[in-house]
């Protein structure tokens, strides 16, 4: 490559210059000054339109906004690939950088009986059919505070939830009560949930069997056969903010509440085929 001496009375080399150095005719630096251009411009819509999704879902990842996104890249005349997008969003460090989260609510070593894992073999294909049970917990300057949680295992719709400042049996029963409101004339339904001292008590299982609902629980008291749950619990505090230390109880409530209304109507699932799990829930046929 030749080299260029810089032009003492210019405060910037000429494009004659430029050209000169890199070996190039002129209208190929105008060529790239335009591709140049016309890039910036549309990486700049882009990331317009990506603040402003996540003005709604704040940790949405890319593949998600490659669908949610979809019509409006059609709107505005803009092509963009997967790879094209993560490019964008990497460069512009919008990439979404997931937490690991460990906790401990379970409390297992109790004298209430244990239900076998009915679930194993069956293959969910229908909302209502079964549901899984779990307890979370979210901060707050004063301590924490639990949160259970009651999710359709076919539609990830959260039926039911209740937050409470302490782990007693009363959170899990105003959740349970809540989805059974919401969710009336139910036929074959199984609860599914750990072995944890709240799911196990009489008065638990008792609202269950009053409303003929059979009873699952894990065997190895095992993540892996809770999976869903589990799985619900991180997308609420990894993608709404729930894992953030609110000021107060009254305030953890109205975030939780917002969350999982937001989680069931706008959030896409890979597994739903980037549909929402109220569209699933409602439209299963």
């Amino acid at each position: 490559m030749k080299t260029v001496e810089k032009n003492s009375k210019e405060k910037l080399f000429s494009k004659k210059i430029i050209c000169h150095g890199f070996s190039l005719k002129r209208d190929a630096l105008y060529k790239y000054q335009k591709r140049f251009v016309e890039r910036k411009q549309l990486e700049s819509q882009v990331i317009e339109l990506v603040h402003k999704r996540r003005r709604t879902l704040p940790r949405e990842g890319t593949r998600k906004l490659m669908k949610s996104l979809d019509c409006d890249f059609q709107k505005h005349n803009l092509k963009i690939g997967r790879d094209r997008l993560f490019r964008i969003l990497r460069e512009n460090d919008l990439l979404i950088r997931r937490k690991k989260y460990s906790s401990r609510t379970t409390h297992s070593h109790h004298r209430f009986y244990k239900y076998d894992n009915i679930i194993k073999d069956v293959a969910i294909d229908r909302p209502n059919q079964v549901w899984a049970a779990d307890i979370t917990y979210i901060r707050t300057i004063k301590g924490f505070c639990y949160l259970a949680l009651i999710t359709d295992m076919h539609s990830r719709k959260i039926v039911g939830f209740d937050l409470s400042d302490s782990l007693e049996l009363s959170g899990c029963v105003r959740a349970l009560k809540k989805a059974l409101y919401a969710n009336r004339g139910l036929k074959n339904l199984i609860h599914h949930s750990d072995r944890g001292i709240q799911y196990c008590s009489n008065v638990y299982t008792n609202e269950l069997k009053r409303k003929s609902i059979a009873i699952s629980m894990t065997q190895e008291n095992h993540c892996y056969e809770n999976a869903l749950a589990e799985r619900v619990n991180g997308i609420l505090k990894d993608e709404f903010y729930l894992d953030q230390t609110f000021a107060s109880v009254k305030e953890a409530k109205s975030a939780t509440k917002n969350a999982i209304k937001l989680y069931n109507s706008e959030r896409l699932h890979l597994s739903l085929n980037y549909k929402t799990p109220n569209y699933v829930h409602k439209n299963a046929a």
